[in-house]
């Protein structure tokens, strides 16, 4: 290989590492939110008319999957062999952006780069929130959860709105690097693109202020609610005798919310260590552990005199050879009432993590090779629910009307848009329960639970939900991050009464409590009754952008092009 090969090779990767190291710090932990606005600068300078395709592809694809292993790190914590195929499956969208915004630029430059290059990323966000049931995570959008006049635009048009302006912004500061490596910068027509992009952010802002300040028309005060966050990494709290201590702890803080007035407590997913559901509860024998963890929360609501809303597993049995043998498991929220029965409602988990909870292809040939990609050891295989349950309470001489979403179907923006509208758009809860166990995503060294970036970016996701759907949202997280989000997008900081630190985002590997007021925004949004629209639009944008440059490709190599 020859010294100029070299120096173009490392040329290249320098400007994609740029641009991973900025995507990298701009993401909670770090918090540096503002590397956001021109983090794909190098990206789009180095995709260049006269670059190497095959260069671009094969570099573009080393960093971004090298960046992936970075910041899914704790994957690894879960099942290796599924964290590494999963990074290298994400690395794929880099070099199919980077062949896109090269063919732009050559084949289609006489169009400003903001026009187009902000769809391209957008349609790469949308299929990664589509293939293999969705993965939202990372986007550009999410580093703005802190900015809450820009965000509040996700009432229309969902957490991909505040994508499509950063991504405006890095195109347009790209496309002016390179008017000024032509000398071309002082043009009128760069005045006209910075002014129209100002504009553009300054509409949003002014329209964010706008749903800011009308909200006290809209949001009323709610009941008191309760959120009991343990501390148990997953490799402890998966052991079976670690049932019973488990759930001992779980009493002393929900009793602490229930005295502190909460009307409704959550607990965690899954953080009951037994089956709940009433048709296997009913062939337990009596000194199971199932009958009496049941009984003892049966007791515990009975005796404070409210709700409960407890993760936990449903079992559907069927009978084989004269014995019963589990048919089909369930991740559920069960729901507990204050005269100590448990509510015939019931909510099963609807996005599956694959690998995780489910094992594609169970009745294939296959389903043993997928089965190494899975954290255990034995055949863990559950179903998704299929109703948007809605749970009822009566607090203050009030009824309310509220769901619960499991884990991360609080990255799944559809879902929880389905359960705050109905089908003729009306909104039919109050509030949303987020129960989770982000045990899986902690290392736990002599004791101590040293928490992962997951945490933090789960609950900034989060905040994309509430707005969407000007919901509130209390999260009961194993490990952290337990807060309220309220309808504008607000992570609150300090409660009511608790003893969870008084910062919402710093609560991570601590074991605590807190009670706080919840509020109820009365407001039904554009992307309550109409979903993700500009996904779905930039999603089919892509793949007519992908089969263009295919056809372009097919065309240059038949009359004898070279494009490599």
């Amino acid at each position: 290989m020859t010294a100029k090969r070299i120096k173009d090779i490392s040329g290249t990767g320098a400007w994609f590492v740029l641009s991973a190291a900025l995507l990298t710090f701009m993401e909670v932990p770090w918090g540096f939110g503002g590397l956001a606005w021109f983090c794909l600068v190098p990206f789009i300078l180095v995709c260049k008319p006269e670059a190497k395709l095959w260069r671009l592809v094969w570099v573009s694809y080393i960093v971004s999957s090298i960046y992936w292993l970075i910041n899914l790190h704790w994957i690894g914590y879960v099942t290796v062999p599924g964290y590494v195929i999963f990074c290298l499956y994400l690395g794929l969208y880099w070099p199919i952006l980077a062949v896109l915004v090269r063919h732009f630029r050559s084949r289609w430059s006489g169009l400003s780069l903001c026009i187009v290059v902000p769809f391209l990323f957008l349609g790469a966000e949308a299929w990664q929130g589509i293939l293999i049931t969705g993965f939202s995570w990372r986007l550009l959008g999410h580093s703005q959860y802190e900015n809450l006049r820009l965000i509040q635009i996700a009432d229309i048009l969902g957490a991909a709105g505040v994508s499509l302006l950063v991504a405006m912004v890095n195109s347009l500061l790209a496309e002016l690097i390179i008017e000024f490596r032509t000398g071309k910068l002082l043009r009128a027509v760069n005045f006209a693109k910075t002014i129209i992009a100002a504009a553009i952010l300054l509409g949003v802002a002014i329209y964010g202020q706008y749903r800011l300040e009308e909200g006290s028309k809209f949001i009323e005060s709610g009941p008191v609610l309760g959120s009991v966050q343990p501390n148990v990494p997953s490799n402890i709290k998966e052991l079976a005798d670690e049932g019973a201590p488990i759930l001992n702890w779980l009493l002393g803080p929900s009793k602490a919310c229930f005295d502190a007035g909460a009307k409704l407590v959550c607990w965690p997913e899954t953080m009951v260590l037994a089956t709940l559901n009433e048709s296997f509860l009913d062939l337990c024998k009596a000194d199971s552990d199932p009958k009496r963890f049941h009984e003892i929360i049966c007791e515990h609501s009975k005796e404070n005199k409210g709700y409960l809303i407890v993760g936990a597993h449903s079992t559907e049995l069927e009978m084989k050879d004269g014995e019963w043998q589990i048919k089909n498991r369930s991740n559920s929220a069960f729901l507990y009432r204050p005269d100590g029965v448990q509510d015939e409602k019931v909510y099963n988990k609807i996005h599956l993590v694959p690998f995780g909870e489910y094992i594609p292809g169970k009745d294939t040939f296959v389903y043993k090779v997928f089965h190494l990609l899975s954290p255990y050891d034995y055949d863990y295989h559950l179903i998704k629910g299929q109703e948007y349950t809605v749970f009822s309470m009566e607090a203050d001489g009030k009824q309310y009307h509220y769901g619960a979403m499991i884990c991360y179907e609080d990255t799944d923006a559809e879902i929880i848009r389905k359960m705050a509208v109905d089908a003729n758009s009306v909104k039919k809860i109050d509030w949303l329960i987020n129960i989770s166990n982000d045990g899986w995503y902690v290392d736990y060294k002599d004791g101590i639970v040293i928490p992962s970036g997951e945490l933090s970016q789960r609950a900034a996701i989060t905040v994309f939900r509430a707005v969407e759907n000007r919901i509130s949202i209390i999260r009961s997280v194993n490990t952290g991050i337990s807060c309220l989000i309220d309808s504008t997008g607000r992570i609150r900081d300090g409660f009511l009464k608790g003893d969870l630190p008084f910062k919402a985002m710093a609560r991570e590997g601590v074991e605590g409590w807190f009670v706080d007021k919840v509020s109820i925004d009365k407001r039904v949004t554009f992307f309550s009754r109409h979903g993700k629209v500009l996904d779905f639009c930039c999603a089919i944008g892509f793949c007519l952008v992908i089969m263009s440059v295919l056809i372009d490709m097919i065309v240059n190599v038949r009359h004898g092009g070279k494009d490599r």
